[in-house]
């Protein structure tokens, strides 16, 4: 691990870069260019002190996850996102795979879109990351780890994942899981960690190995997500999936169905924004 590149590195990155270009409020005047150490280390979700010795070429071998973040947080591009794993002597991801790596572009436009609902996934329904507003309505899908990452595990495996979802609408979603994730091993089945989530699927769950067998695939580019919200009842929306043709990661908007009042309950949620609601639908 070359540490004193992989820190001229990041703090040339961070100093590059203007709170506004990450969302952030400018603040009070700042003394020196760039975004200060600790939004580094808000925006990647981990400690200012952990951030801190990473600049200071004493930190720790970082994970993969943790660089994922950090090439998040300092808007790296796929190219400078690689280089920042082989300084840490890591496999950079594979491109156009998963979507697991978010290119700047979408990332400012996940930034602006303050009051519409939005996030992106990637192709194993994993939220690599929402905006405020997809926080408020669904709850904090970046806190959740591992296999509970994928909402088409938890929506298989875990009942309570459905709890937000009218029950008359749960058959639909199940089987816009299924035929996507058809589609995503059609492309990538190979992938050991494909084909150990569709394994562990059928073996977990009765009612995907029957919608499995029916051989249904399909894409999902655009559909309907009623969704009750504890604070502000009904939501009905429309979602649009939008897969970028640069790193393959998919955002996904929420907007209101025309002619409802989900608009209003929106509006009202971003204002009473300041609550902790618990992780639940994507």
């Amino acid at each position: 691990m070359d540490r004193v590149a992989l820190a001229d590195l990041l703090r040339s990155r961070r100093e590059r870069l203007d709170p506004a270009d990450v969302g952030l409020p400018a603040g009070r005047r700042r003394r020196t260019p760039g975004l200060r150490r600790d939004e580094v280390a808000a925006l990647a979700s981990i400690s200012t002190d952990y951030y801190a010795r990473l600049e200071q070429r004493r930190g720790p071998h970082p994970s993969p996850s943790v660089l994922s973040a950090l090439a998040r947080a300092l808007r790296m591009t796929e190219d400078e996102r690689d280089h920042l794993f082989h300084l840490a002597d890591q496999t950079p991801p594979a491109r156009h795979a998963t979507g697991a790596h978010v290119s700047p572009g979408v990332l400012y436009l996940l930034d602006r879109l303050d009051d519409t609902p939005a996030f992106v996934i990637d192709d194993l329904s994993r939220v690599v990351i929402q905006n405020r507003m997809s926080k408020l309505v669904s709850g904090d899908q970046e806190q959740l780890t591992g296999r509970e990452r994928s909402h088409v595990w938890r929506w298989f495996t875990d009942p309570s994942s459905r709890d937000r979802v009218p029950p008359q609408d749960w058959e639909s979603h199940s089987r816009i899981h299924v035929a996507d994730l058809r589609a995503t091993v059609g492309r990538r089945g190979d992938d050991p960690e494909v084909a150990s989530l569709l394994t562990d699927l059928l073996e977990a769950s009765e009612e995907f190995a029957t919608l499995w067998a029916e051989h249904e695939v399909a894409v999902r580019r655009a559909d309907e997500k009623r969704m009750i919200h504890p604070e502000v009842g009904l939501l009905d929306l429309l979602c649009e999936h939008l897969t970028s043709g640069v790193d393959g990661s998919t955002l996904v908007l929420l907007h209101p169905r025309p002619g409802s009042d989900c608009r209003e309950k929106l509006d009202l949620l971003a204002v009473v924004g300041t609550q902790q609601l618990g992780a639940t639908q994507a």
